[in-house]
């Protein structure tokens, strides 16, 4: 059997819900032979009320593929905290049948690594606060006291009297960008037009820090609107496209890829919660410079962290704290010469269908 090379379980279901075929994966999964998979139903395999098999229903129904991220399948037999991704499609030769790969470790690490994320950036919420109160007031006191300075001492002292200022000013500005983190009010959002967000970015973007790097357009034009804050997502995706350019350099063959697409099978189960959450809209930023160091890659949108000689560290983490009060999820891939941000998030809730196993 051909997909018995393949390292995933892969299980095929019939129409009465048993297990038809499964590869050598599969049974080492489930801890049982082919011929004793075929005599039970799948629900003796998973746990009881396992989403698992509501998913096997949805895409009977919806007569597509659907996608599901964290799910736990573990039980006695198998283990227990089987944590896995579940690709599940229609067998279009087998009516009512349905295949399902099962893959451990990848997408579901990548949303406990967003949680982590998320987590990450809301922990200096405090920290920001009390910055913004216990520097900034200090801060103009010693700013103002270098002004008078400034009016009473030569010419080679002003100079020290302006170095005082100017370095006032830059840490003022540090704690303004911190004091985003403390603002927990909720979200204003409304449907937004990604592709138009994305066209004011890219002209930003070519008209400064991207003026000599090749913007490339992959959109889908039949794209519901996202729903989000408008702004914000022009800060988001202004930071990613500013992070992409500034590790492209100055090569002549650089390049930003901006893609936009609908993932309707996409969904995820946030742990610590029973509901399911649809994500059907995928935005990439894409570049083709050196990479993110691997071991900094886990660690990419924690704050103060970065790769950048004079960076902050806070742009990635307030991208992750913006795409999280949204309920969407961003994630990167990188290696050598493509790094990949991909973003996740809603669609306005007037333009898609109910799910009907909700």
């Amino acid at each position: 059997m051909l997909l018995d090379a393949l390292p995933h379980p892969i299980i095929m279901i019939d129409g009465a819900g048993h297990v038809a075929e499964a590869n050598s994966a599969a049974q080492d999964f489930f801890q049982a032979s082919i011929a004793v998979l075929r005599r039970q139903p799948l629900e003796h395999f998973v746990p009881f009320g396992s989403p698992l098999l509501a998913l096997i229903e949805q895409v009977r129904t919806r007569g597509a593929a659907v996608n599901e991220y964290r799910v736990d399948v573990g039980t006695p037999r198998n283990g227990a905290d089987r944590i896995v991704d579940i690709y599940a499609s229609p067998v279009p030769e087998r009516p009512n049948a349905v295949v399902v790969l099962l893959q451990e470790k990848t997408m579901a690490e990548k949303i406990d690594r967003q949680l982590t994320h998320r987590g990450a950036a809301r922990s200096v919420t405090g920290l920001a606060a009390m910055l913004a109160h216990e520097i900034k007031n200090p801060l103009s006191g010693i700013r103002g006291a270098a002004q008078l300075l400034e009016s009473s001492v030569d010419d080679d002292d002003r100079a020290l009297t302006r170095l005082i200022c100017d370095e006032t000013d830059r840490i003022v500005k540090l704690v303004d960008r911190m004091e985003v983190f403390s603002d927990e009010r909720p979200v204003e959002r409304a449907p937004v037009n990604i592709h138009v967000v994305l066209e004011h970015v890219k002209r930003l973007a070519q008209s400064g820090f991207a003026r000599n790097i090749r913007i490339i357009e992959e959109y889908d034009p039949s794209l519901p609107p996202v729903y989000a804050n408008r702004d914000q997502l022009v800060q988001v995706f202004l930071n990613l496209v500013k992070n992409a350019a500034e590790a492209i350099g100055n090569v002549d063959d650089g390049e930003i890829l901006l893609s936009t697409a609908f993932k309707p099978g996409i969904r995820l189960s946030v742990p610590g919660s029973t509901n399911r959450v649809t994500l059907p809209l995928e935005f990439t930023v894409r570049d083709n410079g050196p990479g993110v160091p691997a071991d900094m890659l886990p660690h990419l949108f924690d704050p103060f962290v970065t790769t950048k000689t004079n960076g902050t560290g806070l742009g990635l983490a307030l991208v992750a704290k913006i795409i999280g009060d949204h309920g969407g999820v961003i994630e990167c891939d990188s290696q050598q010469n493509r790094t990949t941000f991909r973003v996740l998030m809603p669609a306005f809730p007037g333009a898609m269908p109910a799910d009907k196993d909700d």
